[in-house]
């Protein structure tokens, strides 16, 4: 158990509370004996070091969790990233076009028939994938007003929102409506400026929208190189080193030209425009002297925002963001219970007075989101989207219902979510995961909690602003 925990280093301080906790509750000589005479199975020290091994494990899978809601104004290119995502996940092989040509493979996220047609999302998405060891949960959303109250139930099942932003029209109506929903909620917020590879507005310009519109500091992590048919690559701030891409073949990977360091001799050669080098470096100086500092507190309380710059389209940077939301994202965090006011959605609000479930409790809870029927044309089938708020889930899982006074169900069938793809869930989900849950006629509805032993949690509902 000690070594299973100790190979989790971010879970290093855990191994040593069990062993501590080992000590107070047994004595020294339980802790300093071998596992043979201290932790003979059945006994009350192995009983006790299985407990908490089973805690470090919860924790390190929670810890591995990454849930992420895509948010934008239509036709700013959200299902084209989505599908980007996916493509540099590994979870597809080829992405697909929200119109789709010929023989184009089509957006997974947009599934239903009238999405198809319509080229626009109509109904929110779950896509579930591993990458880099981290387990990726991306909630795509429509953008238009008319469905927006499916991306507004869709923003409280997550834990990161990533804003999305035309890089040639700036901020537009619905991103400031779900921009103030993801506030309410204390979502960690991504920017992402998207389209660089067409005619855009200054870098500068789009931030000082973003700062003075919503009141938040901007912190530009990617850096454009040109723009529209001059756009050559991103500056990565951190790592100053310029990434410079190739437009690769359709619906696959960008091509990585070079990657230079900022210092490097052959950049401006690289780059191929004189202006355009001149212009990179002047912009590192303004911005080193102008900007604030990423602030991982301050992006928590989503008091700042991380600011991307890149083309879904031509899927330049999009690697970059991936590997960005893995590294800053947050992962599920405490969610507040519903403390009977009328409080609605800014009850989702964390303020430090709220009685709260920790997604580490070994007492299993979720909360209905969504529901969708007829996902599968060859049955009527009926689909309810939970998201996993503490403990653990598997299927043939004994719940009870708050709706409807604690009666029992038993979860005998769960299932995996890709878009339209369901898959039978074989192992075990666990915090900020999303699992789908088939149920008969007023059996859920969304709202509903479900949880594992006492007293029953009651998760605030969603109201609309």
């Amino acid at each position: 158990a000690f070594d299973g925990a100790l190979r989790s280093p971010s879970l290093v301080t855990l191994s040593v509370s069990m062993w501590l906790s080992t000590i107070a509750t047994h004595g020294w000589a339980a802790a300093a004996a071998p596992s043979a005479t201290a932790a003979a199975p059945g006994s009350a020290t192995a009983r006790h070091i299985r407990r908490v091994a089973m805690d470090v494990a919860l924790a390190d899978e929670v810890e591995r969790r990454r849930n992420l809601a895509i948010i934008s104004h239509p036709d700013a290119g959200k299902t084209t990233l989505t599908e980007k995502l996916l493509l540099y996940g590994g979870a597809i092989s080829q992405a697909g076009a929200v119109k789709a040509k010929g023989e184009q493979r089509r957006a997974t996220s947009d599934f239903m028939e009238l999405e198809q047609q319509r080229g626009i999302s109509i109904s929110s998405t779950v896509l579930s994938y591993e990458y880099d060891g981290k387990q990726v949960n991306v909630l795509d959303t429509p953008g238009h007003q008319d469905f927006s109250e499916d991306t507004y139930r869709t923003l409280a099942a997550a834990d990161n929102a990533v804003m999305l932003v035309d890089a040639a029209k700036g901020l537009e109506p619905q991103t400031r409506k779900l921009f103030e929903v993801a506030r309410l909620r204390r979502l960690p917020l991504f920017t992402f400026v998207n389209k660089l590879d067409r005619p855009s507005l200054s870098p500068y310009e789009l931030i000082d929208q973003i700062e003075a519109e919503f009141g938040i500091s901007c912190c530009p992590l990617l850096w454009p190189v040109g723009s529209g048919d001059r756009f050559r690559g991103v500056l990565e701030r951190g790592a100053r080193r310029v990434h410079l891409f190739a437009r690769g073949e359709r619906g696959k990977k960008a091509e990585e030209a070079a990657v230079v360091s900022l210092d490097d001799d052959r950049l401006e050669a690289l780059i191929g425009d004189g202006e355009l080098y001149a212009q990179l470096i002047d912009d590192v100086e303004m911005l080193d002297g102008l900007t604030d500092p990423l602030d991982l507190d301050r992006l928590k309380r989503g008091e700042q925002t991380p600011v991307l710059f890149g083309s879904a389209m031509t899927n330049f940077g999009v690697q970059l963001l991936l590997d960005t939301l893995m590294s800053l994202g947050s992962p599920p965090t405490p969610r507040a219970l519903d403390a009977g006011d009328e409080a609605g959605f800014t009850s989702g609000e964390l303020t430090g007075d709220e009685e709260t479930v920790e997604p580490t409790s070994e007492d299993f809870s979720g909360f209905v989101f969504k529901l969708q029927a007829n996902t599968d044309p060859k049955h009527r089938d009926r689909i309810a989207y939970v998201r996993v708020c503490s403990g653990r889930f598997e299927k043939g899982l004994k719940v009870k219902h708050s709706r409807l006074r604690g009666q029992q169900l038993t979860l005998a069938q769960a299932q995996t979510l890709l878009g339209a793809e369901r898959s039978t869930l074989d192992g075990t989900s666990y915090p900020g995961d999303v699992v789908g849950i088939p149920f008969s006629p007023g059996q859920m509805a969304i709202g509903d909690t479900l949880y594992t032993g006492s007293p029953p949690p009651s998760f605030p509902p969603t109201s609309f602003p």
